[in-house]
């Protein structure tokens, strides 16, 4: 009996080192590249890199279409963790995107909360009927708040 268990303990430690090895050291498949890029991604869904949203983007990214800097809501900081990811070096933000900011004419809300259940990360505050203010430390310029606003009063600021 005390055989058996040592022997079958034994082979779970030889498979479990094995595993572990071959974790280490073979390629991960490109479907979980993908989603590791996916993961470093805001998922804010903005198309403003050019692809319907996060998920294209990274797989776009993983395949090597794309470069790792086309996403303004991620910042600096998505593409320093993409570059530590795919071993490539940092690069700025392109310039073809400018990061923004949303800002909220106050005067002319009229509390209808359509942009505040747009808004991906919550950057909005305000309650029903009253007036909504983005708060800028958190607004990550996807835009997703603009276009359902009824009454216009939202537009997108630079951020130089």
């Amino acid at each position: 009996m005390l055989l058996a268990v040592l022997t079958i303990a034994t082979i779970a430690l030889i498979a479990g080192i094995g595993l572990g090895y071959a974790y280490q050291r073979l390629p991960a498949n490109d479907g979980d590249l993908v989603e590791q890029i996916n993961e470093l991604l805001p998922q804010t869904q903005c198309a403003q890199c050019g692809y319907r949203g996060c998920r294209p983007y990274a797989a776009a990214v993983a395949d090597g279409s794309a470069a790792i800097n086309l996403c303004p809501p991620g910042g600096d900081e998505t593409i320093r963790r993409l570059a530590r990811l795919l071993g490539r070096d940092i690069i700025p933000l392109a310039e073809t995107v400018v990061p923004a900011i949303a800002v909220i004419d106050e005067a002319a809300c009229i509390g209808c909360f359509h942009c505040r259940n747009a808004c991906p990360v919550d950057a909005i505050v305000g309650a029903p009927q009253l007036m909504h203010t983005i708060i800028a430390s958190e607004c990550t310029g996807c835009e997703l708040c603009v276009a359902p606003c009824p009454v216009d009063c939202i537009t997108m600021r630079p951020l130089s």
